[in-house]
């Protein structure tokens, strides 16, 4: 099993996310996402899939939803640091990883 590590960055997009669907949607929606992300992050312990390449070398991306992708890299072979959750909706050129 690998270790995951969540940044600042990581930890407060997660939160603020989750206000958000609380406060303009539904309960069920965020405990959608909440589920969503445990099952990524299940995935990257175990170490046994990567997702998608970025056209950053070290960075990679997954979908956690529609409007939400997670960016994460592989830190060694032994840990994984989540760097952002990030609205799909935003220009990339804002993104600072």
């Amino acid at each position: 099993m690998r270790t995951l590590l969540w940044n600042k960055l990581a930890q407060q997009d997660y939160f603020d996310i989750i206000d958000y669907l609380l406060k303009h949607w539904s309960e069920k929606e965020a405990q959608h996402f909440i589920d969503r992300v445990s099952e990524i992050e299940y995935l990257l312990e175990k170490g046994n899939v990567d997702f998608q390449n970025t056209n950053r070398p070290t960075i990679k991306r997954c979908v956690i939803t529609k409007q939400i992708t997670l960016f994460y890299r592989n830190n060694d072979a032994n840990t994984v640091e989540l760097l952002r959750f990030w609205n799909n909706y935003q220009d990339l050129k804002n993104l600072n990883l």
